[in-house]
């Protein structure tokens, strides 16, 4: 069962084509920098990711690398997750994410799995909200 929502952020993407190696099929390098809250912090994100199509034309997407900052410490993030595109050319993924992080002020991401949304329009305006599972 999910909680109660931990965190927004609003994002902006940079993306860039690359060559997946799969099915001929397209595959993009992804990144997204933006600001929101989490556990009631005021935060700063960056993530870094691949998001490659499928044959059946939805994406898998994979975060590799990625950094939430407050002034109370920080907390880094891998991720994974299924989308697919929009009729209005943007993206809507859903999917997983776990935390690390010595900072006591964000210690509850850590040894825990979110679930996300991830909505993304055509201009790769993105909006991450995170769900811890209970």
């Amino acid at each position: 069962m999910l909680g109660n929502k931990i965190g927004t952020m609003t994002l902006q993407e940079t993306n860039k084509p690359m060559d997946s190696g799969k099915y001929g099929l397209p595959a993009m390098d992804i990144t997204a920098e933006g600001s929101g809250t989490m556990l009631g912090h005021d935060v700063q994100s960056m993530g870094a990711f691949t998001a490659e199509m499928r044959p059946d034309g939805s994406w898998a997407g994979n975060a590799y690398a990625g950094v939430v900052m407050c002034a109370e410490g920080v907390a880094t993030y891998k991720a994974t997750g299924v989308g697919n595109q929009r009729k209005d050319g943007g993206t809507s993924f859903r999917g997983g994410a776990i935390f690390e992080t010595t900072s006591e002020a964000l210690s509850e991401l850590n040894g825990k799995f979110y679930a996300f949304t991830y909505e993304a329009d055509a201009d790769g305006k993105a909006v991450w909200e995170l769900y811890p599972f209970n």
